[in-house]
């Protein structure tokens, strides 16, 4: 099950003696914001910091939480319904609300480029088609971009590392 939160930032009250930080004019006068706005420097760290103090209990053990996407794993279909609903209280208790048009349930789910169903855990196909399609490296940065993306992947890929010998190398200094 993926569960994505409304409107993250927002859901994020900013303290009182805060609210002076974020003031802006315009020309129909002064405002403050109540909520944390999109844009400020901190904000991913703040909401993600809110989250993983939030759901700390059950992270790794049945709940992975991603800024604003919260995926549920269970072994069974009775452990997944006590998992989701310690989960879905677990929002209430914090009042956090989530996108029910953005959430999936019982259903075979994309996740941070894995595709998972009660049965496996696959590439997602598009990172699949990425990787065959990307043109080839001319310099070290693509190099490093094109072995990151396909790293993401190595579990799922028989003898990677003996595979990528050759494109490691060009990493060595003086290789051409």
């Amino acid at each position: 099950m993926k569960i994505n939160l409304r409107s993250k930032y927002y859901q994020l009250r900013i303290k009182e003696q805060d609210m002076a930080k974020t003031a802006f004019r315009t020309q129909y006068g002064h405002y403050e914001f109540l909520v944390m706005p999109f844009g400020l420097t901190n904000a991913l760290t703040i909401f993600m910091d809110l989250m993983n103090r939030v759901y700390r209990p059950y992270l790794d053990k049945f709940m992975i939480v991603f800024i604003d996407d919260i995926l549920v794993y269970s072994n069974s279909y009775l452990k997944h319904k006590q998992h989701l609903r310690q989960m879905l209280s677990t929002l209430r208790e914090f009042q956090l609300y989530a996108k029910l048009s953005r959430c999936e349930f019982w259903l075979k789910v994309v996740f941070l480029g894995h595709v998972i169903s009660a049965e496996e855990i696959l590439i997602d196909p598009k990172k699949v088609e990425a990787v065959l399609k990307w043109e080839r490296p001319t310099n070290m940065t693509e190099i490093h971009s094109f072995l990151g993306l396909a790293g993401c992947y190595k579990r799922f890929i028989e003898g990677f590392s003996t595979i990528v010998i050759p494109i490691t190398r060009l990493t060595q200094n003086e290789t051409k």
